[in-house]
């Protein structure tokens, strides 16, 4: 029987408590692996060295322009004045025949790229897969994009470009593209499946996991070409894509004239490339041999050809390809921004 001291005793106590297992930081996030962690050292290694190259370049452009000037202003010090301004006068003259001629190759351009929207062939680029990729790897799609319209805007006969499924991050780096709204590109954010639903019949995803190799070009065709970069990480992923939307598939037909020497994958702009100078040349192999780097093929005997490279259907963006692609883009920077 409880007495009273001992209910006194009892409540004095405090309450039992249950101590529940440490438990892990919600935001804590698993050890890397050695592979990612090399992944991850080389990835620190090129933005380091991209970084180093760019203050170079920044430092070499400030040294050209102080060069320029001084030669300039060496120049006229020893002329009468009279001579100085005949001089300038003479450099505004080539300056505005400079101005004149940029003028003229835009509004060409434009006339091309306007045509282009009415008649040229439908290439696609498959924006779908952004969910699938880094912030670094969607801004190495990015750039590869800028590539892509600037080589379009290049050539007499231009393709008609699609930017199809893009959403999220992909969109906002794309609208922070410098002169991205004045591209004359279709810009579509649903899926091409259903900005194509009347023309479903004429769909063609460009996938090296398909058994039909692509001939030649159908006018009323519209080739698509996935925009995935790394795409080592999702083999197939494109003609699983395909086949399960019923629609048909080619393979560019590159192991007809060439095996690749290094890497079998070619980045979204090269193979809209290849395109683009087949639509021009209508030869395969030239297009290939003008396109894909000496470094990475070496010309084929036709029974010598057994492995069918995994090109055309995914970017991937790897060492040297990444500088000639970077390289590339800033070559045609101009073009790409405002038309």
């Amino acid at each position: 029987m409880e007495t009273e001291s001992d209910s006194d005793d009892n409540k004095s106590l405090p309450p039992a408590t249950t101590e529940s297992p440490p438990q892990s930081a919600p935001d804590q996030q698993p050890p890397l692996s050695k592979r990612a962690q090399k992944k991850l050292l080389k990835q620190q290694r090129f933005e380091a060295k991209k970084a180093e190259k760019k203050a170079q370049l920044k430092e070499h452009k400030q040294r050209e322009a102080e060069r320029k000037r001084r030669e300039w202003a060496e120049r006229l010090a020893g002329l009468s004045e009279e001579e100085k301004l005949k001089l300038i006068e003479e450099r505004k003259s080539v300056r505005r025949e400079r101005m004149e001629k940029r003028s003229e190759e835009k509004g060409k351009k434009i006339e091309r790229l306007t045509r282009a929207k009415e008649s040229g062939q439908n290439f696609v680029i498959d924006l779908e897969f952004s969910d699938l990729m880094t912030s670094n790897e969607l801004q190495s799609l990015v750039q590869q994009i800028m590539y892509c319209y600037a080589m379009n805007g290049r050539c007499e006969t231009p393709a008609h470009l699609w930017l199809a499924g893009y959403q999220g991050e992909m969109q906002n780096l794309l609208e922070k593209t410098p002169g991205y709204d004045k591209w004359l590109i279709e810009k579509e954010s649903r899926p091409y499946i259903e900005a194509f639903q009347d023309q479903k019949e004429n769909l063609v995803y460009l996938t090296a996991d398909s058994e039909n190799v692509l001939d030649e070009l159908d006018p009323k065709k519209v080739y698509i070409i996935g925009g995935l970069v790394d795409r080592n990480r999702w083999k197939g992923i494109t003609m699983n894509k395909a086949k399960e939307q019923g629609i048909q598939t080619a393979k560019l037909p590159i192991g007809n004239y060439l095996k690749m020497s290094s890497s079998q994958v070619l980045t979204v702009n090269q193979v809209v490339e290849i395109l683009l100078k087949f639509l021009e040349l209508r030869d395969w192999k030239a297009s290939f041999f003008e396109v894909i780097p000496q470094r990475k093929r070496c010309e084929a005997d036709s029974e010598d050809v057994h492995d069918e490279p995994e090109a055309e259907d995914n970017a991937q963006e790897q060492g040297d390809d990444h500088q000639d692609m970077k390289r590339q883009c800033i070559e045609g920077k101009q073009l790409s921004n405002p038309v």
